[in-house]
């Protein structure tokens, strides 16, 4: 579906998407690049975001259950598909966008995932690219510091190659709970390459968007809380 379509795609064709997707390889080289102890690549547009939420445990739970909802995909533009896809290593997604009246789908694959600490690593049985070693763990635990998110990697059913990480992460010395975006990415689809300016543009959309969904999310917890 790396072409653009007229309508939404249906439910039935983005499973046979994801689908044949599944097996196949991520299409960049520096899998785990996002993770701290990772490397950016050489060649690629880097992106970064970040945005305190708030402050407090309770709030860094919210913002958590947040993640793990997809919130940060909830737009009204652009979509994660299936929203209730797990957060997990290897999990298949379909990110579905609306732009200049057309539906474009891309393919992702989570690569790695950070929960308090970083216990869980890349996978090793994933299909990557030949010649990628297994990650080690992409945190470290941090007494002082929860952390809470995930990273995803382009698949070749994608307009991109790149790997982008969603992270909420509470800092229990100064109590501030912020969540922050790292992406590198660079065309692959031809089409990415001719409107990159577009691409760019919306990139940085999705980014602020993203932002602003976090944070309705976690101020209506917040305000459900008070009232319970």
């Amino acid at each position: 579906m790396n072409n653009p379509q007229l309508r939404r795609p249906s439910d039935e064709s983005l499973q046979r998407f994801l689908d044949a997707q599944r097996g196949l390889v991520f299409t960049y080289e520096s899998v785990g690049g996002t993770a701290p102890r990772g490397e950016l690549p050489a060649g690629y547009a880097v992106d970064r975001l970040s945005v305190e939420l708030g402050r407090g445990g309770e709030l860094f739970e919210a913002a958590r259950r947040g993640i793990e909802a997809w919130t940060q995909f909830d737009l009204g533009w652009c979509e994660a598909w299936p929203r209730e896809s797990p957060i997990r290593s290897g999990e298949v997604v379909a990110v579905v966008a609306r732009s200049l009246g057309l539906w474009w789908t891309n393919a992702t694959r989570i690569a790695y995932v950070v929960d308090e600490g970083g216990e869980e690593t890349l996978s090793s049985d994933l299909p990557l690219r030949s010649g990628i070693p297994p990650l080690a763990p992409p945190f470290e635990g941090e007494g002082s510091r929860a952390r809470f998110g995930f990273a995803y990697g382009t698949l070749p059913g994608h307009v991109e190659m790149g790997e982008e990480l969603f992270l909420v992460e509470w800092d229990r010395v100064t109590d501030a709970v912020n969540y922050s975006i790292l992406a590198f990415s660079r065309p692959r689809h031809p089409l990415a390459r001719i409107g990159r300016p577009l691409v760019r543009r919306l990139q940085r959309r999705f980014r602020e968007d993203s932002a602003a969904a976090m944070l309705r999310y976690v101020k209506n917890a917040a305000q459900s809380t008070k009232r319970g």
